[in-house]
């Protein structure tokens, strides 16, 4: 617990300290922002800012700094170092950054941001990338909580896909409104509960205070999976995401000042954080600790899932009001994070193909298309065994190398700016190795050995430094931002 305690002061500091070193390189000024200049109603309105935060919290978290955390809790003290580091030195800069260059650029989207600092082409390849994944997002994110709820109505399959269709109906339904009329109302509901289950399991930790591993124990993991590049790849969401920026833009276009950025964008990554220390901790007490022992009767398998995991340890900490708010944030988080994927994805495209979208038909043309793909995956998802465990493996991948493509974008920004480019460049340069080498050494792809895989993610990491410095040399002559 000295280790999480220290963890969990680092994150807070690294918001305090470093969060406003960050938001003193970009400089945010005073200059009208897309909410008031391009105000549609729909996509492009002002809303309060707390009422942002609750959004962007809910639209990066889902699940995700939950399920992966328990995920990484095998790789033992070693998940500290990187949620805390990937945290306040990569996700949050990322997302903060993301977030303001989309404000300060009329609320563009993700690929729109690649391609404007690293060229039409890897836009282009980014616009179906993206698409693609958030397409996934959506597929993952109906099944998912349809088996849950149709396991709570009985074991009739049918009840799966009736929760199915409901879901999908409103994911149409959400991702066509204003973004203040569902969004807006039910988001902060859902983020609330999500950050009160979280601060409740912490303040059990401190009362009960387990032993559990310290990084004076050594970083080795628990089960032997060599820690590069498997734990950077598990433990998304708390660290750096990819995903996020797709959703950042969703709040750019509601805000109505620069200057509150880093409470909205580095803030909610902080907080998301604190929430997969906090679900590693508990992991880890769970699974070494002791606390699964005592609350099974037996010693919990090693492979017991995520989702069984959240609902047996809320359940046997905090009762049934524990169950019935684990049943809210693993089933509403989820359906949220898919809503909005789709709704990025839409924006995305009308961005890409210049439809506007102040009425409901010119939506309905890229919404028709794009939920008939989403429905297909569905589809395959419900059909194949394994359907869930292929997409989500795609996604886990897909998700970081997305970072990585952001990343490179804003450390071209910045350089082109006459910023310190550094803040983002190191973390670019590691999640480059990271996928690279996943990509080499994962038995699910090309399997090679794990020393070529060391040798060729560092020399294309080297080969990316070597020509974003030729790269700088050229921007001397390019005006600044």
């Amino acid at each position: 617990m000295v280790t999480f305690t220290l963890s969990l002061i680092a994150l807070i500091l690294g918001y305090l300290l470093y969060g406003r070193f960050v938001e003193k390189t970009f400089g945010p000024d005073n200059r009208v922002t897309p909410a008031i200049a391009k105000a549609d109603g729909v996509d492009f309105m002002v809303l309060p800012s707390w009422k942002i935060f609750m959004i962007q919290f809910l639209n990066i978290a889902g699940t995700g700094p939950i399920f992966g955390a328990i995920m990484g809790a095998k790789f033992g003290p070693s998940a500290y170092l990187w949620i805390v580091l990937g945290c306040i030195f990569a996700g949050a800069t990322h997302d903060y950054l993301a977030g303001m260059i989309s404000l300060r650029h009329s609320g563009i989207g993700q690929p729109e941001l690649v391609g404007r600092y690293l060229g039409q082409t890897t836009k282009k390849i980014m616009l179906v990338f993206t698409v693609f994944m958030l397409i996934m997002v959506g597929a993952v994110f109906v099944y998912s909580p349809a088996i849950i709820l149709g396991d709570i109505c009985g074991e009739d399959i049918r009840w799966i896909y009736f929760w199915c269709a409901l879901i999908f109906v409103y994911y149409l339904i959400a991702s066509i409104l204003p973004i203040s009329k569902i969004i807006g109302k039910i988001y902060p509901v859902f983020a609330v509960s999500m950050i009160f289950m979280a601060a409740a399991m912490m303040v059990i930790l401190f009362v009960k205070w387990p032993s559990l591993p310290e990084l004076t124990d050594g970083l080795t993991p628990m089960n032997g999976t060599p820690i590069f590049p498997a734990l950077f790849i598990t433990i998304a969401c708390g660290a750096i995401s990819g995903f996020h920026a797709t959703q950042s833009p969703l709040m750019a276009r509601c805000m109505k000042s620069e200057h509150l950025g880093r409470p909205i964008f580095y803030g909610s990554m902080i907080t998301e954080g604190i929430v997969a220390l906090i679900w590693a901790t508990i992991s880890m007490y769970f699974f070494y600790g002791g606390s699964g022992e005592a609350i099974l009767g037996h010693a919990p398998e090693a492979t017991m899932s995520a989702p069984k995991v959240v609902t047996v340890v809320s359940e046997g900490w905090l009762g049934l009001f524990g169950g019935l708010l684990v049943m809210l944030g693993v089933v509403a988080a989820p359906i949220t994070t898919g809503d909005t994927s789709l709704r990025s994805a839409r924006l995305i495209l009308a961005e890409f193909f210049h439809l506007e979208q102040k009425t409901v038909r010119s939506r309905l043309y890229i919404c028709i298309p794009l939920f008939a793909a989403t429905f297909g995956l569905l589809f395959f998802n419900i059909s194949n065994a394994d359907g869930f465990n292929i997409i989500w493996g795609y996604f886990g991948w897909g998700n970081q190398t997305l970072s990585v493509f952001t990343l490179w974008a804003i450390t071209v920004y910045l350089a082109r700016n006459r910023k310190p480019y550094i803040i983002t460049l190191l973390p670019a340069l590691f999640m480059t190795a990271v996928c690279t080498m996943f990509i080499l050494v994962s038995p699910n792809t090309l399997g090679a050995p794990m020393a070529v895989g060391y040798t060729v993610s560092a020399l294309f990491a080297f080969a990316l430094l070597i020509w974003f410095m030729l790269k700088v040399r050229k921007m001397h002559d390019v005006p600044q931002e």
